[in-house]
């Protein structure tokens, strides 16, 4: 870990904001050009209410974080303090919005856990399990929605086209695609957790003795070492903390993605959907979290807004698609960048930074 020091701290240097930002604010603006009819704004009804649902937005990009922080205590037993488990959270964040969407924060988490005071082998665990946790709330979550909803076109940008047949909609199969992987992960996962740890990790060694993954062995026995020290720490846990960490897991997920709804509702009424037009919403989010995953941009920035406003054209007048992914954007998004560009030099300097006595 010490080793990796100074190459992880030059990786979550705030410069690191500007790309980012840049590809973001230009993705847009090119975006808005194209789309912007001004005829479109007669739609906006902002009224006292609004004021109140745009508060709401903020609010549950403020529970997720919450949910976050109480889960993260949760898993290291009230060792990390709240005002540890925020900086905890706003660094693995900010990591998440600066690096491409594939890779996210959580190669790093591990140093940030163990540098608030939690041993390697115990911040290992515990970022391990969160992860876990993520792609539990997705599996059971996104079926259910489907099973609730009876319907397929959550899948397809215009919702009032024809329907056509699954195997020729190429989102369908991309949820599919990362839905199976993500299955079979926690699945995997799971074995090695609560089951045979040491069986999961002698099976990878062996598959990584092919010649063409042969180089990534050493990653693979770390990896192997890493989930046994999980299931030592985890194993005997009783069910009513994992019923606690799951249930922060799934408030935090769940409330940040109501932030679209509350922002449609907060714009244009909230007579402007019915219910199952809310729940069509919220499925769609998910099928876009699917989607973001594979962006190459840090943060998913640009790839994001684009997906936002076409997935959910359907849902919002048009000509205002780009403005309202924007707007998205400002509030789940931008502000870990702000964070984290105020929080990272105090927490570098805090952490290495020694402080010689002064003379008298």
């Amino acid at each position: 870990m010490t080793d990796n020091s100074g190459k992880i701290i030059r990786s979550i240097r705030p410069g690191r904001i500007l790309l980012p930002i840049l590809i973001g604010l230009s993705v847009t603006g090119y975006l808005l050009y194209r789309e912007f009819k001004p005829e479109s704004f007669d739609f906006i009804n902002f009224t006292g209410w609004s004021v109140f649902w745009l508060i709401l937005s903020f609010l549950l990009m403020a529970t997720r974080d919450f949910g976050y922080m109480l889960r993260i205590r949760i898993l290291t037993n009230n060792e990390l303090t709240w005002r540890k488990a925020f900086n905890v959270i706003m660094l693995w964040e900010f990591t998440s919005s600066i690096t491409p969407s594939a890779i996210g924060g959580t190669s790093v988490a591990i140093f940030f856990v163990n540098k608030e005071g939690i041993r390697v082998g115990r911040s290992t665990a515990v970022v391990m399990v969160t992860s876990f946790l993520d792609e539990l709330y997705f599996i059971l979550t996104f079926p259910i929605i489907l099973l609730l909803l009876g319907r397929s076109d959550i899948f397809m940008l215009d919702s009032s086209a024809a329907p056509i047949p699954w195997y020729q909609n190429e989102f369908f199969l991309l949820a599919l695609g990362g839905y199976t992987i993500k299955l079979l992960y926690t699945l995997v996962l799971s074995y090695g957790l609560f089951i045979n740890p040491r069986g999961l990790k002698w099976l990878l060694l062996m598959i990584f003795k092919l010649p063409i993954i042969r180089k990534w062995r050493p990653q693979a026995n770390e990896s192997g070492t890493d989930l046994i020290q999980t299931s030592r720490e985890f194993s005997g846990w009783p069910f009513r903390k994992w019923l606690k960490a799951f249930g922060a897991t799934f408030f935090s997920w769940t409330a940040r993605y109501w932030v679209v709804n509350t922002l449609i509702i907060t714009f244009f009424g909230i007579k402007w959907l019915g219910w199952e037009d809310h729940f069509h919403v919220f499925a769609k989010q998910l099928v876009m979290w699917i989607m973001m995953l594979i962006s190459p941009t840090p943060g998913g920035s640009g790839f994001a807004e684009y997906v936002f406003k076409e997935f959910l054209a359907a849902f919002i007048p048009a000509g205002t698609g780009v403005a309202m992914a924007f707007l998205w954007r400002m509030i789940s998004y931008y502000p870990y960048l702000f964070i984290g560009t105020f929080l990272v030099p105090r927490w570098i300097k805090k952490h290495f930074v020694s402080h010689k006595p002064k003379r008298k």
